[in-house]
């Protein structure tokens, strides 16, 4: 397949601004609070999946067909970051709930 010049530097641009978040996401880890710290692990679950997803990509389309396994794994890591979040959100719901009369 061949990609036009324009749209390789499109998607390193994203790629950059994809890494600098999770310069954001590691700042959070810093923090004292614990509640933060859990989040910003997710997140960070979350941000490195979608680059390891985004290079998978770019190098399948680039490089070569067999650098798809990357994209899968991007995949795997974002839904396992999904996969907590709603389940932390289940029990907090849950948790509301059970507390009101």
């Amino acid at each position: 397949m061949d990609i036009p010049d324009w749209a390789v530097w499109a998607a390193l641009g994203l790629a950059v601004l994809q890494g600098l978040s999770v310069v954001t996401v590691v700042r959070r880890l810093r923090r004292a609070d614990p509640t933060a710290r859990t989040g910003a692990r997710l997140d960070l679950l979350d941000t490195v999946g979608g680059l390891v997803l985004f290079a998978g990509v770019m190098l399948s389309l680039l490089v070569a067909d067999h650098w798809f396994w990357l994209t899968l794994v991007g995949a795997a890591f974002i839904a396992a970051g999904y996969v907590v979040k709603g389940v932390l959100l289940v029990r907090a719901r849950r948790g509301a709930r059970a507390g009101t009369p």
